[in-house]
């Protein structure tokens, strides 16, 4: 991690050290992406460190837990299909422990029937994103949910 990378997994994005100038976010805010599909990280990666946000990345939701254990992220954006245990499984325990459970959790999946919402949300989840994700609404989330 000495190359300017703060991953939990390799993944190449260098962080910017300063806040974007248009950011309305005060200080360099922290996002954790809990994602396996490379393309949809690199997605919401710009997303973020466009707006000038750390972005901490997590391959699996075993990752994110560890993580989690020693780290409080601003926003978590879990995917729901993940390798091992569920995204709604993590997002479960995320809001179950008292020191995790006021982070904010955004779930972003293909899976995107009504049941699919309700079931996200009957996790705990703060919102329920389908992919693809534009910048828009993934901005306009991102306000609604971190001040």
């Amino acid at each position: 991690m000495g190359d300017g990378i703060d991953t939990l997994s390799p993944f190449p994005f260098p962080l910017s050290p300063f806040p974007h100038p248009l950011s309305p976010f005060p200080t360099m805010s922290t996002a954790l992406i809990v994602e396996d599909i490379q393309t949809d990280r690199m997605i919401f990666t710009n997303y973020l460190e466009n707006i000038g946000w750390r972005v901490i990345v997590a391959i699996n939701g075993e990752d994110a837990l560890s993580y989690l254990n020693t780290n409080k992220p601003d926003i978590v954006f879990l995917d729901v299909v993940l390798p091992g245990r569920s995204g709604f499984e993590i997002c479960r325990t995320i809001k179950s422990q008292a020191d995790t459970k006021k982070i904010p959790v955004v779930m972003c999946s293909t899976k995107n029937t009504d049941m699919d919402r309700f079931w996200g949300l009957k996790q705990g989840a703060d919102f329920y994103l389908a992919k693809p994700v534009n910048r828009d609404d993934f901005l306009e989330v991102l306000e609604k949910l971190v001040r």
